[in-house]
C-alpha cells in the first residue's frame, strides 16, 4: 500500500530517481517537513518540475534537504520564499522561539572557488534583516579566504571584475557585503560551519546561528 509520503513524493518529484526516494525518505521520517512540504506543494512542485538537468534537481534537493534538517528543532519554523515566488530574495525566512531571527539563502556551488557563489547570492539579500547564506559544498571550504579575496578586489577598485559579474562597480559590492551577516559551509552528513560577517548592518542573532548550525549539522 502508498504510503501518504509516497503519494506526496510522487506528486512533487517528476519522475523515478534517488531524489523521489530521499524526499519519501524525509517525508515519512519528519511530520513538521510533510506539513511544510503540503504547505507549499506548489513552489516545490514548480522548483522540480523546472529543474530539467541533474545539477539543477541537486539544486533544489540542497534546498529541501536544509529545510528537512532545519524542522527536526521544535523551536524553528520556515517561510519558504516568503519575498516572493520567481523574486530575487531570499529561500527561507526562519523564525525561532516565535520570533522572526534571519533569512537563509541555499547555494551549491559547481566551482571550487567560491567566489562568484557569493558574489551571486548577495544581491538576494534584503536589508534591514539578518541574512546568512548557506553553501552546499561537499569538501571543507574557506569561506573566509573568498571574502578576502573579494574585499581585496575591491579595495583596490577593480572595477572589470566586479561588472562583469553584474555590479554596478566596487563600491555596489561593498554595500551589498554590508547586508550578509554570515555564511554556512554546509556538508550534508559531515558538519556545518558558520563564518560571521562582523562589519554586517544587521548582525545576526548568535543563539539562533547557532541552532541553525547545530541543525546543519545533524546527521
Amino acid at each position: 500500500m502508498t504510503t501518504a509520503a509516497e503519494r506526496l513524493a510522487d506528486e512533487l518529484v517528476p519522475g523515478a530517481d534517488s531524489l523521489k526516494d530521499e524526499v519519501a525518505g524525509w517525508l515519512a521520517s519528519s511530520r513538521r517537513f510533510r506539513a511544510f512540504a503540503e504547505a507549499h506543494r506548489d513552489k516545490i512542485r514548480k522548483k522540480l518540475r523546472g529543474a530539467t538537468d541533474p545539477e539543477a534537481r541537486l539544486d533544489v534537493r540542497a534546498e529541501l534537504r536544509v529545510a528537512h534538517l532545519l524542522l527536526a528543532d521544535r523551536r524553528i519554523e520556515l517561510a519558504f520564499e516568503a519575498y516572493g515566488s520567481g523574486r530575487a530574495g531570499p529561500d527561507f525566512s526562519v523564525t525561532f522561539r516565535d520570533a522572526p531571527s534571519l533569512n537563509l539563502e541555499v547555494t551549491r556551488p559547481r566551482t571550487v572557488t567560491l567566489v562568484g557563489p557569493l558574489l551571486a547570492k548577495l544581491p538576494q539579500l534584503p536589508p534591514s534583516r539578518p541574512n546568512a547564506v548557506v553553501l552546499a559544498v561537499e569538501a571543507r571550504a574557506d569561506v573566509a579566504a573568498a571574502i578576502h579575496e573579494l574585499r581585496e578586489r575591491a579595495d583596490a577598485k577593480d572595477e572589470p571584475f566586479f561588472t562583469a559579474r553584474g555590479y554596478d562597480g566596487s563600491k555596489a559590492f561593498h554595500q551589498r557585503l554590508l547586508r550578509l551577516g554570515g555564511v554556512i559551509a554546509w556538508r550534508d552528513g559531515a558538519g556545518a560551519d558558520l563564518w560571521v560577517n562582523r562589519s554586517a548592518r544587521v548582525l545576526l542573532p548568535e543563539r539562533d546561528a547557532r541552532a541553525v548550525v547545530a541543525c546543519l549539522s545533524a546527521n
